[in-house]
């Protein structure tokens, strides 16, 4: 009884806590956006929304970077997942997943829904475990499917410290300088085939990791 108590009291206070911590955290550094018209570019529409497109090192930051704009992110399905979810939503961000066993079909779904109602979506373009900086197809289906653009982005930064981790998490340390880069928004034509498909992933791939290289060298490094 009580230890079930407890584990409900720690999922409640934990992701509270975590984003409390990087809102403080965070709001000591300073960011130079480059490339900022591409940033929800008006269209004649009204319509901004977009796919948010990153990989997963930057994840913690660009969470926080982009806290005042809407967007609903893809979460995994994992034991940790509701930890996640709980935190993108302190954010002020919403989340879908997938089912366990199914989780990328039922996430993707789910993000369809979203982007079909005209909000826009985050998705970590090397998914949940990798390979790191290796883009999966799931954001170029979506936006084949929705008529919606990708939109690339990355961060490099003065002083990090990258976590042991497949993807090499990165945070920026306190008062440290951030250069944020977006890119130019990747347009899918819809009903595209497995070739088409494979062509747009590798672009995808190609601007993010250009991206990438341009935000690193701002700080003298070629990777995090």
């Amino acid at each position: 009884m009580i230890g079930s108590y407890m584990k409900k009291l720690k999922l409640r206070l934990v992701p509270l806590f975590a984003g409390w911590l990087i809102r403080i955290w965070f709001g000591t550094c300073r960011a130079t956006v480059h490339n900022g018209e591409h940033f929800f570019p008006p269209e004649q529409s009204g319509n901004n929304t977009v796919i948010a497109s990153f990989w997963h090192y930057s994840i913690l930051y660009i969470i926080y970077f982009m806290r005042h704009y809407p967007a609903t992110v893809m979460v995994s399905a994992s034991r940790d997942g509701e930890y996640i979810a709980r935190l993108v939503k302190s954010l002020g961000f919403n989340s879908v997943r997938g089912s366990r066993n199914n989780q990328g079909v039922q996430a993707l779904k789910g993000l369809l829904r979203v982007v079909s109602r005209g909000e826009s979506c985050a998705v970590v373009a090397d998914g949940s475990q990798g390979p790191p900086m290796v883009a999966q197809p799931g954001s170029i289906l979506l936006a084949s499917k929705t008529g919606v653009p990708v939109l690339p982005m990355a961060w490099g930064c003065s002083s990090y410290i990258a976590v042991n981790s497949w993807d090499r998490l990165s945070i920026p340390k306190p008062f440290s300088k951030i250069d944020f880069y977006f890119g130019e928004p990747l347009r899918v034509p819809p009903k595209i085939k497995s070739e088409e498909l494979e062509h747009y992933r590798v672009l995808l791939e190609q601007r993010l990791n250009k991206l990438y290289h341009q935000a690193w060298e701002k700080h003298g490094r070629r990777a995090h």
